[in-house]
């Protein structure tokens, strides 16, 4: 890859994944975002989309098959489980915690985003990588480093609960505690509209139990609902 160094890439490559690239363009696109590209047109074609589309299904194959192969459990529960596995907050976790956040390509715009963007480019270079590491390696070292850091979370997973929907774990919650089903009531929205923020209260009855804010209702919502179950697990939400 002429005028690039690759240095640092296959570093990471040796040292994180136990190998070398011997197609080293594939580990760089896998950390090129979209916006690099915007950004360095003569010099770089080539970003990381088609990549994580092809990690994204090997990632939800090689989960599913754990899933299958290791619990007699129905359907709907093994997607929750699935789902609590590959979702953003997961996998971008995963990233951080690999340290390649200084190799992503990215633009100067996207380097001062939110936290919460910053999160969505971990999560979707992870897939880049599993789609580079199924190219260069083969679908079992792609499932091998699946497994060390994906599906390695299961028992924490399960051990707290984070896989239930947090709003229809506290609907079942509330209505056998109270007889009552959650309500949910905006309290305020702050912020412009291509930013607001917005606290939402459940409430049991007229009685405000909890909390929560996020970017949008539905995040506020399940936001609220965890604090809510938090209430009701420590016996403060009667």
């Amino acid at each position: 890859m002429s005028g690039m160094q690759v240095g640092p890439y296959q570093t990471f490559a040796k040292e994180t994944l136990g190998y070398e690239f011997s197609n080293i363009d594939l580990l760089v696109t896998a950390f090129t975002h979209r916006s690099y590209v915007n950004e360095h047109r003569k010099s770089v074609s080539h970003h990381n989309e088609r990549l994580e589309f092809l990690g994204d299904a090997v990632l939800e194959l090689v989960v599913t098959d754990f899933l299958f192969n290791n619990y007699d459990e129905q359907e709907g529960i093994l997607t929750s489980w699935r789902a609590s596995l590959v979702r953003t907050e997961s996998i971008g976790d995963a990233g951080q915690k690999l340290g390649y956040e200084p190799l992503i390509r990215m633009s100067r715009g996207e380097k001062q985003g939110s936290d919460r963007a910053r999160m969505q480019i971990l999560a979707n270079a992870f897939e880049a990588l599993i789609g580079a590491i199924y190219l260069e390696r083969g679908y079992v070292d792609a499932a091998t480093f699946i497994h060390q850091h994906i599906t390695s979370k299961l028992d924490a997973i399960l051990a707290e609960g984070s896989w239930r929907d947090p709003k229809s774990h506290l609907q079942e919650v509330m209505q056998r505690t109270d007889g009552v089903t959650p309500r949910y009531v905006v309290l305020e929205e702050v912020g412009p509209d291509h930013d607001k923020i917005f606290t939402l209260g459940v409430y049991s009855g007229s009685r405000l139990v909890s909390q929560g804010s996020g970017p949008s209702k539905q995040i506020a919502q399940q936001d609220a609902a965890k604090a809510a179950l938090a209430q009701y697990e420590s016996g403060h939400g009667h």
